[in-house]
């Protein structure tokens, strides 16, 4: 999901800063598309964090298999 920025707005406030007009926009368009682009969204961490718990999910559901197949196997010597 990309978020709108204001790079306008972002320049004309470095220029009421006292940035040269130069500077503040070469600022704002590297702000925008390095740092606006490495935001994560809540969507973003939502749907990780629920691929992180189906994988642990099965994960354990594994090991409680195998744990009981050794189990019956040692119960059967």
């Amino acid at each position: 999901m990309a978020y709108a920025f204001d790079t306008l707005g972002y320049a004309k406030r470095l220029r009421d800063a006292g940035i040269s007009t130069a500077q503040a926009e070469a600022h704002a368009e590297a702000a925008r598309d390095f740092v606006m682009a490495e935001l994560v969204t809540k969507t973003d961490l939502d749907a990780a964090l629920d691929h992180l718990a189906l994988k642990l999910t099965v994960r354990l559901g594994g090991m409680v298999a195998v744990a009981v197949a050794i189990l019956a196997t040692i119960i059967k010597l």
